[in-house]
């Protein structure tokens, strides 16, 4: 079983509109509710792909309820923890006209110290414990930046690999645990390697760099370029088809989905790559936040290309160095 945790979760209202006008009254043409959150959505795309899967976080108030609903529709198991405050709502508008998407994100309620206890309590106790715990997202108010620093700890004291995919403050302190894989995309990790990714080279640099970090595995995402991954022992580029984009919202969370679904289960890395790269492509031929259909995975899977870009000599060259490298 796949575990996921999304700390922050939300119910997201996507609104579609033809032709929107700033500063007039617009009406719109479509509304719909999803169970958001980046967690969520992996566990969402596990699901979809009939992987075992269940989902942790926070839910409050009537929000969190319909939340709930939702994911129970789809019949995604989830275990979460009750706050006395509501689940924040976000919201998507699409315009169809011109196929550009404003996103407004909530912050999210205030998790106090025995709420936040609680959740903890509810991690420890999972039995039996999952082959992977999925760790991703923003935080909430009232929740300590170094939160991920704890779970990726406690879940390695029970023998559980952990994979980490958040930003900013949260990425940095979450890394020093030395997860088992991080997937941030580029600006994420030029965010936390302080430096430019300008070129392939630097990007393979600063995922070796990652590694070097104590991360088995670093993972940097770049659209509809596909991803880069490196370990100790080899680098692999994966690069999907062209396809036409409708909405990249939960791309990522659906990347992760497709690695964690080999990894989990001890299947190689390059094809863990592979279904990446297929469901978070799959993904943004899907409207809104909509995430991928197992039928256009299942199409996109042979078309991906996968190679190994370094042997096993350079990395262990690169390694050999012994001090952190800048890209």
């Amino acid at each position: 079983m796949i575990a996921t945790i999304t700390l922050n979760p939300s119910l997201d209202r996507t609104i579609t509109v033809h032709g929107l006008r700033l500063n007039e009254s617009n009406r719109w043409t479509g509304l719909r509710l999803y169970a958001g959150g980046k967690g969520i959505d992996v566990s969402r795309a596990i699901h979809e792909m009939d992987g075992k899967t269940t989902a942790y976080g926070f839910i409050g108030g009537a929000e969190g309820r319909a939340l709930e609903i939702l994911l129970d529709e789809e019949g995604v198991p989830f275990s979460f923890t009750p706050v006395e405050r509501g689940t924040r709502t976000n919201f998507i508008i699409t315009d169809t006209e011109t196929f550009q998407q404003t996103i407004i994100n909530a912050p999210g309620p205030h998790i106090s110290k025995r709420e936040l206890e609680r959740f903890a309590e509810k991690l420890k106790r999972i039995y039996p414990p999952p082959d992977l715990l999925v760790a991703s997202g923003s935080v909430p108010p009232g929740v300590p930046a170094n939160i991920y620093y704890d779970i990726v700890l406690g879940a390695k004291g029970n023998g559980v690999r952990t994979i980490l995919d958040t930003e900013g403050q949260w990425l940095k302190e979450g890394i020093k645990a030395k997860p088992y894989l991080v997937k941030p995309n580029v600006r994420e990790a030029e965010e936390l390697l302080e430096t430019e990714l300008p070129t392939e080279e630097a990007i393979i640099k600063a995922a070796l760099n990652l590694v070097k970090m104590g991360v088995e595995i670093a993972v940097i995402s770049r659209g509809k370029e596909g991803i880069i991954t490196a370990t100790k022992e080899n680098i692999f580029k994966a690069v999907p088809p062209p396809v036409k984009v409708r909405s990249a919202i939960g791309a990522g969370d659906c990347t992760i989905a497709g690695l964690v679904l080999k990894l989990a289960y001890g299947e190689p890395l390059i094809e863990a790559c592979r279904l990446a790269v297929a469901m978070g492509s799959a993904t943004v031929l899907t409207p809104g936040t909509e995430l991928c259909h197992r039928a256009d995975v299942e199409r996109l899977l042979p078309q991906i290309k996968v190679w190994e870009m370094a042997t096993k000599e350079r990395a262990k060259t690169f390694f050999a160095a012994g001090k952190q490298e800048a890209p």
